[in-house]
């Protein structure tokens, strides 16, 4: 098929479209490098089922594919409130813009939503038909309230236009490609361990994630595109929870750091706990998480720890 990832130089996006290309598709990369990185699919370039093109999807493209994945959108609090009006236009207009593509060349979109619908969770763990808890006017609804319209839009779409959707809502991913200064709670960790640097806890760590790493997650949404008579939404997350406090000393231990935790205050409206219930996805993707957080954690950290000596490498050329 012809295959477009928006945001597919991005860290969950280049690993998208490293599966795709496996699976013989023709595959367009639309990002326009905000967050996403060409390392991230360097390698992809000189693959002739590999096109990668600039592009900010708040502006309309016309292509002739089969398949769209959108995933385009900054998912970390650093940033997405960096510029918290084009995050929104970015889930909206980009999200108008690829359903419209869809909907004039008949093809199947499917739109990379986000376990943030929930807010901070009055229902635990949380299933699909949980309406969640956001704060709409907080600093964090530029990214939170964009995906629950963007899923709004996708649901209208199909309803009113018959457009062939599926949605999917992620939950704390990890693993290569995250960019070192991402603000995510795990990259944040593990460069800081490489570092010997002290690990920053938000609030008292005992507020919970659950952690899945990527290929988990290309896995369950490679799965979704291919479903007939099932468009979600559909969590795809890892049900094992930790506690914030859990994954630094995870870390350390791991890194075999000399870090020391320090606390710091909690950022407003952070969830106190987010678990998937991933029953709907066992049961129509016949999908469960096989990556335990110790595994996943080891191959992250070679990665950083990879990235970091190149960095230093380079600094002592110059």
């Amino acid at each position: 098929m012809r295959v477009v990832v928006t945001g597919g130089a991005g860290f969950l996006g280049s690993h998208l479209c490293d599966r795709l290309v496996s699976e013989g598709h023709d595959v367009i990369c639309l990002d326009n490098f905000f967050t996403g990185s060409k390392q991230n699919i360097k390698h992809l370039l000189h693959n002739d089922n590999f096109e990668l093109i600039r592009h900010d999807i708040i502006e309309p493209i016309l292509l002739e594919v089969d398949q769209i994945y959108h995933f385009a959108c900054p998912a970390s609090p650093v940033h997405y409130q960096y510029n918290p009006v084009k995050t929104i236009k970015t889930s909206v207009m980009g999200t108008i813009n690829m359903l419209g593509l869809a909907k004039r060349v008949k093809a199947r979109v499917l739109l990379a939503s986000t376990s943030e619908v929930y807010g901070d969770p009055k229902v635990h763990p949380q299933p699909e038909s949980y309406w969640g808890n956001v704060n709409p006017i907080g600093e964090r609804s530029c990214y939170d309230e964009g995906k629950r319209v963007a899923e709004t839009l996708m649901m209208d779409y199909h309803r009113q236009s018959g457009v062939d959707i599926k949605i999917i809502r992620i939950f704390n991913t990890y693993g290569p490609r995250m960019a070192i200064h991402d603000g995510r709670v795990v990259s944040n960790f593990i460069v800081q361990a490489l570092q010997n640097k002290n690990i920053t806890i938000y609030g008292r760590g005992t507020q919970t994630r659950s952690f899945q790493y990527v290929d988990d997650l290309i896995e369950a949404t490679y799965r979704m595109m291919q479903t007939d008579n099932f468009i979600g939404p559909v969590n795809i997350g890892n049900p094992d929870e930790f506690t914030i406090l859990e994954l630094a000393e995870q870390v350390i231990d791991l890194v075999g750091s000399s870090s020391k935790i320090i606390y710091k205050p909690l950022p407003k409206d952070d969830p106190a706990q987010r678990q998937p219930d991933i029953s709907l996805a066992r049961e129509r993707l016949d999908w469960r998480p096989t990556i335990p957080l110790q595994e996943g954690l080891k191959k992250t950290i070679a990665y950083f720890d990879r990235l970091l000596s190149e960095k230093n490498n380079q600094t002592i050329l110059i």
